[in-house]
Parts: structure tokens; sequence; C-alpha cells
């Protein structure tokens, strides 16, 4: 079941970061309390039958046009008017992957953006994710240039609807 998260899925969503990203590169504690206190209505959890958060995708609405690692760290800088989507992160708990969970979750990110009038969503990621973010739409515009978090090869990736 896809819905909106809120600070009592905490300690689930911060575990799941940290199975998903090396600790340079994972968001902390703080930083998801502080996302789910300005902008809970773009941080969606899928829960699996027991209830549990088994995958979650977030990041808040601007009008910048590029995504920067300062966004990560600034809740405060959402926009709820803002033209773009920014992803901050799409992660599944590994005993949950291949279940399609982070296809549906991004769909409904993506669903929800389009709803609200957005002009499309931006993330970056992996070179090894190109193409699977390529699935739904988003186009590859290279090394990004305001985001070198964990100092890794980021792509910035954009969907314009």
């Amino acid at each position: 079941m896809i819905r909106f998260a809120d600070l009592s899925f905490l300690d689930e969503i911060t575990d799941i970061e940290s199975r998903c990203f090396p600790p340079e590169q994972a968001a902390k504690r703080e930083q998801f309390a502080g996302r789910l206190r300005v902008y809970p209505q773009h941080f969606l959890l899928l829960c699996d039958d027991d209830g549990k958060a088994a995958a979650f995708v977030n990041g808040f609405v601007t009008d910048e046009p590029d995504l920067t690692d300062e966004m990560y760290a600034f809740p405060e800088k959402h926009n709820e008017n803002g033209a773009w989507q920014m992803i901050f992160g799409l992660c599944t708990r590994p005993e949950h992957r291949h279940k399609g969970y982070a296809k549906s979750l991004m769909n409904e990110m993506l669903r929800l953006a389009k709803v609200q009038g957005r002009k499309g969503a931006v993330l970056t990621c992996k070179e090894r994710l190109i193409g699977f973010y390529e699935q739904f739409g988003f186009v590859n515009e290279g090394i990004s240039r305001g985001s070198v978090i964990g100092g890794v090869k980021w792509y910035q990736m954009r969907l314009r609807f």
C-alpha cells in the first residue's frame, strides 16, 4: 500500500536509506525528520503486508531547475508552488527488491507531480541506474554539476511533462 510518510516511520526510513547507500552518501535521521516535517505530501512510502516500510521516494518542490546537494540538507527551501518536483531518493529494503515497489512509487510520485501542474521532475543517479530511470521518460542531461555527495559521479535526469 502506498501512503504519505510521517514521523512515525522515521526509524524505518533511516534504516532503509542506510541499507541502500554507503554512510558518506546516505541521508541522516535528522535530515529525514526535517523533510517529513516540511513536505510530508512529497514523501511516499510503500508498506508491506505487515504495515512496515518496504520502500520510499521523497523530494521537495522548487523553481530551481537543477538539483543541488544543498537541497538535500535544507528542507525549508521547499516551495509548494514550485515548477519542478525534485526526487532525492528512491529506496527499497534489499529483501523487498525486484517486486515492483520502486516502479510503483515512482509512477505515483510522477502522477502526483503532473496533477499538481509541475513542469516535470529532476533527480540524480549513478551511471548504472540511468536505464532504470529512462523507462519512466527521464532524459540523461550528463554529469551533475550541482551534486557531488560522497565524491561519486552523479548524472542529472529530467522528465518534462
